[in-house]
């Protein structure tokens, strides 16, 4: 039986990053501008390491190798063989996001040898004026696309979305995006670091360069259909019950609000699952091991998992996913 594991989170300093993630993780002697925290990685060069159990010290890769569909499950480690599918991140934007777009699994497997990057985001704090931008809010065709990255207007075709907690939003590859100002959230994505960046606001970073664009690939990834209102997910909480919020041949994502002790079964599916506390604490059973999570930390669980409980220290907000 393998127990929930927890890793060390990787922290990334971004030009847009701020305190909030340290705030989160109770870090009290973080580095500044801390853009994200990458809570289970197996991106090469950024892999999670395990901190506690038997495990302890062992890379996500190493463990996929060694553990194979007792891990992963039978299906997974069918078709991804020896990678991790999935990346969890925090990310805090103290500042406006690159408007970018990410490609799919057959144009990033030709460009880049990677999967691509459909994600979704769980919005875990929001400034009152925060928002979003997710799709086009009207038709364009990619020559209209060319000339409004040029002249800096390409924003005025997009769609916004005003932000608060606990907000949903699905991004499949193709769709345009990017976080605001004031926005933190949680995110579940595809295992890759691709991304096309298409407007950057013209800023510079610390020794005065703009940052890299991507206008050109981007324009091969972009999906101009993608048009008007379909990125938020509504969804109503149910105390004590998983509310489905995301199911995609990618990933499920639901979303729980504990105030009492549950039980899950696991028996049928063939998966790993990861739980992400958003708010709280909580304490995962399984079996005679007893693993807390507050709120800003990640468990995986094994595919082998049969049943866990899940106990709230009062209340608390967990999302649970699965491929």
């Amino acid at each position: 039986m393998m127990y929930p594991l927890k890793f060390t989170p990787i922290l990334k300093q971004t030009i847009w990053g701020g305190d909030r993630i340290n705030k989160l993780k109770r870090i009290t002697e973080g580095m500044p501008s801390v853009g994200e925290s990458w809570e289970i990685s197996a991106v090469e060069g950024a892999e999670s390491v395990v901190v506690n159990g038997v495990y302890q010290g062992y890379t996500l890769s190493r463990l996929v190798k060694l553990l194979k569909e007792d891990l992963v499950g039978a299906d997974n480690y069918a078709r991804f063989g020896g990678k991790f599918p999935l990346l969890v991140k925090f990310i805090d934007a103290h500042d406006d996001l690159s408007v970018q777009v990410h490609p799919d699994d057959a144009l990033a497997m030709e460009r880049h040898h990677s999967l691509g990057k459909t994600e979704m985001w769980y919005v875990l704090g929001a400034d009152e004026d925060a928002k979003l931008i997710a799709g086009f809010s009207r038709k364009i065709n990619p020559k209209e696309y060319r000339e409004m990255v040029a002249d800096g207007s390409f924003t005025e075709a997009l769609q916004s979305y005003q932000v608060k907690e606990g907000d949903v939003y699905y991004i499949p590859a193709g769709r345009v995006h990017s976080l605001g100002k004031g926005t933190m959230v949680a995110e579940v994505q595809e295992t890759s670091d691709v991304t096309y960046r298409i407007f950057d606001y013209n800023r510079k970073d610390k020794d005065g360069h703009t940052r890299t664009l991507h206008v050109a690939q981007a324009a091969d990834a972009i999906d101009f259909e993608d048009i008007a209102g379909e990125a938020k997910i509504d969804y109503q909480l149910i105390d004590n019950e998983p509310v489905e919020v995301v199911s995609s041949p990618k990933f499920t994502t639901s979303v729980y609000h504990l105030t009492e002790a549950i039980e899950c079964d696991y028996t049928d599916l063939d998966s790993f699952v990861i739980l992400i506390c958003t708010s709280g604490a909580c304490q995962v059973v399984d079996g005679g091991t007893v693993e807390t999570i507050l709120a800003g930390e990640t468990l995986l669980l094994a595919a082998s998992t049969k049943e866990i409980k899940l106990a709230p220290d009062g209340e608390a907000t967990l999302l649970e996913v699965y491929t």
